[in-house]
């Protein structure tokens, strides 16, 4: 490919990142209503619910202690490349139930993306409480404050490495339909705290007491939410 080509594409690829980058900070408004970032995630849920043998493992399902879901995620690439996106993440409870969500932003490096732009669903299945409890605090970067691993696809399949034994967060893509096991090292997860003061009523709430609390007032959305991460984790149990 020649170098007049690339000089382009390795262009286009920063305007995007730094046009999206840019949004980190940005009043709820040019965000956009949080309740519209709740429903992206339920349609990518609903999406993974509904396929057979291509869907995410029912045993990391069943017993995953939370679950990120990042809708349209801006991936630009030329061989090394990043990746920015807004969404939510969510923690279950000792009880098998979901708290409300906690709004998150997703910037950060990536090897071996597709040549040039594009936009896909990033799903993160946490293992264990440690790396949302991180994230809650602030701000964690995937490989380094938390390991993470591409999981597996199938509804039967399990992890056989010892990589993906180890691993606290199992992370997928999603594009056109399909999803897949997905390297997202290097990325970081950060909490959106405009988003969450401006869906749980304009006040000042903290991360941890969205998730781990109790009495937090939340939008109706929320229990859809609640009950498609209920159906979908809790299969064959």
């Amino acid at each position: 490919m020649n170098t007049k080509y690339s000089k382009s594409v390795l262009a286009l690829a920063a305007a995007v990142l730094f046009a999206a980058a840019s949004g980190f900070g940005a009043s709820p408004a040019k965000q956009g209503p949080g309740e519209e970032r709740v429903r992206d995630a339920i349609s990518v849920l609903q999406e993974m619910a509904d396929l057979d043998e291509l869907g995410l493992p029912e045993k990391i399902l069943r017993e995953c202690r939370g679950i990120a879901v990042i809708p349209g995620v801006i991936k630009a690439a030329w061989g090394i490349g990043g990746q920015y996106g807004r969404g939510i993440v969510c923690v279950r409870n000792e009880d098998g139930g979901w708290s409300a969500p906690a709004f998150i932003s997703i910037i950060g490096g990536s090897v071996g993306w597709q040549i040039g732009v594009e936009k896909a669903d990033i799903i993160l299945v946490f293992k264990t409480p440690k790396s949302i409890d991180d994230i809650s605090r602030g701000k964690v970067t995937l490989g380094a404050g938390a390991s993470i691993a591409a999981g597996p696809v199938g509804r039967n399949a399990e992890a056989s490495t010892d990589l993906d034994l180890e691993a606290e967060i199992f992370s997928y893509s999603k594009s056109k339909g399909l999803f897949a096991g997905v390297s997202v090292k290097g990325a970081s997860i950060r909490i959106d705290e405009d988003a969450n003061a401006a869906f749980y009523g304009g006040k000042d709430v903290p991360a941890r007491d969205i998730l781990y609390g109790e009495g937090v007032q939340a939008p109706g959305i929320v229990d859809d939410l609640k009950g498609v991460l209920k159906k979908i984790t809790s299969r064959n149990k």
